[in-house]
């Protein structure tokens, strides 16, 4: 099985993350060739916009406004372009779950953009992981993106 992920990234964080998981995923097969292979691409400001024509799952970083995340702070900015592009043309029918990252630090603004694509396009949020992420979280979420795409498309 195949899944692709898209993502954007600002700091470095959600890419470096990505690719890990993109060489976990090709370790696995390398072992099990039933296992799920993830390819990733990146989404910027430059990105010329195409239709996707295969499921995907999102990964978002969490970039606001400001503010607490309840009553102010919940307005994403520097990510426009990935939900842009999802929105392009009928990408969005292929998205079919998101991951949100970001910094504990900010409490209820924590993966709030992730959460927020994922009510936008009523797809379900999937996991989160903190900054870069751990190996463990890069094992966690290959088995939540893994068993996921068994239930979904098969």
């Amino acid at each position: 099985m195949k899944l692709s992920i898209l993502y954007i990234t600002i700091s470095g964080n959600t890419r470096s993350f990505c690719q890990r998981l993109a060489e976990y995923s090709q370790e696995q097969v390398a072992l099990d060739k039933t296992q799920l292979a993830i390819e990733v691409k990146e989404i910027s400001e430059n990105s010329l916009f195409e239709s996707e024509n295969d499921p995907f799952v999102a990964i978002v970083p969490t970039y606001l406004d400001g503010g607490n995340g309840l009553d102010s702070g919940t307005n994403e900015i520097m990510t426009n372009a990935l939900g842009e592009y999802i929105e392009h043309e009928n990408n969005a029918t292929h998205c079919i779950g998101i991951i949100g990252n970001g910094n504990k630090n900010f409490n209820w603004q924590y993966c709030l953009t992730g959460k927020q694509y994922a009510e936008k396009f009523s797809v379900p949020f999937l996991a989160e992981y903190e900054l870069r992420g751990t190996p463990d979280d890069l094992v966690r979420i290959y088995q939540v993106l893994s068993d996921y795409v068994k239930t979904v498309l098969t």
